[in-house]
């Protein structure tokens, strides 16, 4: 099992939604950490799936993305309290 390297140096490539007035760009983060709160906490929701992060020689996707957010092992506070079931019930 690999071991993810949340202090590694991060690059954000949001992903694009045509009806979105305004483009978000590309940005560089100190860590993968801050990349994925970043893409998880203030890029809007419906460029998160789309949108892809690099850190170590790793790509990762929107559904990656979400699933480094909510690991045990991800270092920072998180704003959001768990991952929705979006139109699913328990």
């Amino acid at each position: 099992m690999v071991m993810t390297n949340y202090n590694a140096p991060a690059e954000l490539y949001p992903g694009r939604n045509h009806k979105a007035g305004r483009a978000s760009r590309y940005q560089r983060f100190p860590s993968l950490a801050e990349a994925v709160q970043y893409t998880m906490e203030e890029l809007p929701q419906s460029l998160q799936p789309s949108s892809l992060l690099e850190a170590d020689e790793m790509r990762y996707d929107g559904a990656a993305i979400r699933s480094l957010y909510f690991s045990e092992d991800y270092p920072l506070r998180r704003a959001i309290v768990g991952p929705t079931t979006q139109g699913k019930c328990s």
